[in-house]
């Protein structure tokens, strides 16, 4: 049986689509939160302290991803995202010992696009800001 089309029908589901391509803040820090336990982690540590599983056995340690607005003053996302995404090479990224993740992300099975990827990675980015230790 079809539905008769009416406008409120193809309204709503421009609503639906609107909504779910325009994530909350909210729900891209915790999918950023969920990218990072699953890529990152095993590096950083769940607590981004930079004490994961295999941080002991890297040639460079981790650093402290809680201290980074620490270090530096204040939290820059841009760099940031430029380091997780390898435009900004630092020490152990892009590596042997760290993906560059922009591409990791590219060459993932599933195929991201480069709007999923600038997508999980502010995801990562505004998870990363909001474990941020207090300026003292």
């Amino acid at each position: 049986m079809r539905h008769p089309r009416t406008p409120w029908g193809a309204a709503a589901a421009l609503l639906a689509l609107g909504a779910a391509a325009t994530a909350s803040s909210d729900e891209r820090r915790v999918s950023g939160g969920q990218t990072f336990m699953t890529r990152c982690a095993v590096c950083h540590g769940i607590a981004a302290r930079g004490d994961g599983p295999l941080a002991d056995s890297l040639r460079v340690r981790p650093p402290d991803l809680t201290l980074l607005a620490k270090r530096a003053g204040s939290y820059s996302e841009d760099t940031v995202r430029r380091i997780i995404d390898g435009r900004k090479p630092v020490k152990g990224h892009g590596g042997p010992d760290m993906p560059v993740w922009g591409d990791a992300f590219k060459a993932a099975p599933d195929g991201f696009s480069d709007a999923s990827v600038r997508e999980r990675i502010g995801g990562v980015v505004e998870y990363l800001r909001s474990i941020q230790a207090p300026a003292k």
